[in-house]
């Protein structure tokens, strides 16, 4: 059962909010009061709960909505960053003009990650969101590691959120649909989410298999209730091609399928733009599963039927920045996420392949590249 709880459903005002500052982790640096200290040893969820949801103002100018949804009886908090008059009416923000379930014109760039949100602002003609992990550390898929013992339900609750309580919060393009993840994001979503639910999210290639049916639904039922009620579930807007793009960033980190790759995500993946970004310090056990999952998705491809030059167009790769884990400016964490926010066009939209504002090409095909050389470990 999806339920979207906001601030206007308990009667309060949405109101102006500022980000706070945060580390790497979300967990501050471990030094200073002792009040300090009794925080630190709380959970980061708990530390996120403190921090208060509603409206802030995006980098471009436009509206951040920091809100919370009941999904598959987990409580997940997202924020949704675009223009306000393009919200749906019934969120009580001022100048949102939009039906429930109604189509829009920008796609969405959905983010798996914490705290921040880099992908803020509408970039590209797509809209940001931000999906922090139902998880007691912030970890998507739950568990330690590469073990995401809970990335099955995590997928799902990822797809059901993007298919069932974004329409009720925004109006944009179904058809067009993107992924980013971060760290542990990227594991869920190599993981577990795409081989599961891709299909939602692209269109099958061509020479991917007629029988692929990419309109199938997600693998449990599911019902959205919201204020009393009254959303019903979307339907598919009338002006949808239905011809559905999709391309996925996975940053600093990435698993083989951990599920079975159905026929259908199998068709859907083999017209998903993918690229994989690490660093030359990436962490040690990140330096043996990246290379895995990228030979895996090299192999779902294949047998779909793609061709060694169709891959090479598909599926990028690289490894170059010499930073540690994340670091892909070779500076920091936070920024080099950022750096990788800002690039998401350029990388994965048919763009130069430059890293914002450097001249570093990234787009190195995967067939002869799926083995990185790394240079040490974070």
């Amino acid at each position: 059962m999806l339920t979207l709880r906001s601030l206007v459903l308990t009667g309060l005002s949405l109101c102006l909010v500022e980000a706070l500052p945060r580390n790497r982790n979300g967990n501050g640096n471990g030094r200073g009061t002792a009040s300090q200290g009794q925080q630190q040893s709380s959970t980061a969820q708990e530390q996120a709960d403190q921090i208060p949801q509603g409206l802030s103002v995006a980098t471009d100018g436009s509206t951040i909505l920091d809100t919370t949804a009941q999904v598959n009886g987990q409580a997940v908090r997202f924020k949704v960053s675009a223009p306000a008059d393009q919200f749906i009416e019934d969120t009580g923000i001022t100048g949102a003009a939009q039906a429930a379930g109604a189509a829009g014109t920008l796609g969405i760039n959905v983010l798996l990650s914490f705290f921040d949100f880099p992908n803020q602002a509408v970039q590209n003609n797509l809209a940001g969101v931000a999906i922090l992990a139902p998880d007691p550390n912030l970890f998507w898929g739950g568990g330690s590691g590469l073990e995401r013992t809970d990335g099955v339900a995590h997928a799902q609750i990822v797809n059901d959120l993007v298919r069932e309580i974004l329409p009720q919060v925004l109006a944009f393009d179904s058809d067009s649909v993107s992924f980013t993840g971060v760290s542990g994001g990227s594991l869920l979503l190599s993981g577990f989410f795409m081989p599961a639910f891709m299909q939602n999210f692209a269109s099958p290639a061509a020479s991917a298999g007629a029988g692929a049916g990419a309109g199938a639904g997600t693998a449990g039922s599911a019902r959205v209730r919201a204020r009393g009620g009254r959303f019903a579930l979307p339907t598919r807007a009338a002006n949808s091609t239905g011809q559905k793009t999709s391309q996925v960033l996975l940053n600093c980190g990435a698993l083989a399928p951990q599920v079975a790759v159905s026929a259908d995500a199998a068709a859907a993946l083999a017209n998903t733009r993918l690229h994989f970004q690490s660093t030359q310090d990436e962490l040690a056990e990140l330096q043996t599963s990246i290379p895995d999952a990228i030979v895996a998705y090299e192999q779902v491809v294949t047998d779909a039927g793609l061709a060694t030059q169709q891959i090479a167009a598909l599926q990028t790769v690289d490894n170059s920045p010499n930073g540690g884990h994340c670091e892909f400016d070779e500076q920091d964490f936070v920024s080099g996420v950022q750096l990788m926010a800002d690039s998401f066009a350029a990388v994965v939209q048919g763009g130069d392949g430059l890293l914002a504002g450097t001249n570093v090409n990234v787009l190195n095909p995967v067939p002869g590249n799926e083995q990185l050389v790394f240079s040490g470990a974070s």
